[in-house]
């Protein structure tokens, strides 16, 4: 008797831990993969359009986005509404498109974070990354950070340049 009863507690507790502590499932993963990939697409084509609500709204409350610069923490809803506000009001934005996306998931299927190649015909390539979360199903930017590409075999030049622009700021 004593072992019927260990062997239904032991069944009871793997049916419960798998149910429970099991990531997110296939489906789930790739419905919301199809989700977050819209929201980044989105994210850039209303910067192409200089959409405010759109670009914004892509964005948790206080979400931030790191620019290029040493000195770019945009945070919302104070500087990075403001800047994007300011820039847009003419009617330009910015153009970058997605080449690449790698997106990851927790256990827990409500937070990702993903990194893209993404390039602008102005400027070139540079890689984002960033965490998303999902507030009442909908998937938002936490967390974006922009930064720009190197080839390798031209790193020591730039490496110089950058050098001597940040001295001679500091100079300033």
């Amino acid at each position: 008797m004593m072992k019927r009863f260990a062997a239904i507690v032991m069944i009871a507790f793997w049916s419960f831990s798998s149910v429970s502590f099991a990531g997110p499932q296939p489906s789930a993963i790739t419905d919301n993969t199809e989700s977050i990939n819209k929201l980044m697409d989105g994210l850039h084509y209303s910067a192409s359009q200089a959409d405010l609500n759109a670009y914004l709204g892509a964005f948790t409350q206080n979400g931030v986005f790191m620019g290029t610069d040493d000195w770019e923490r945009w945070s919302r809803p104070t500087t990075l509404d403001a800047y994007v506000k300011e820039r847009f009001k003419g009617g330009t934005g910015w153009t970058y498109k997605s080449v690449e996306r790698h997106i990851n998931f927790a256990d827990s299927g409500n937070t990702a974070w993903f990194d893209e190649i993404i390039v602008s015909p102005k400027w070139g390539r540079f890689r984002g990354t960033g965490v998303v979360i999902k507030q009442a199903d909908n998937w938002k930017i936490a967390h974006y950070s922009m930064s720009v590409l190197v080839a390798n075999e031209a790193f020591f030049e730039i490496a110089e340049i950058n050098k001597k622009a940040f001295a001679q700021r500091k100079n300033k």
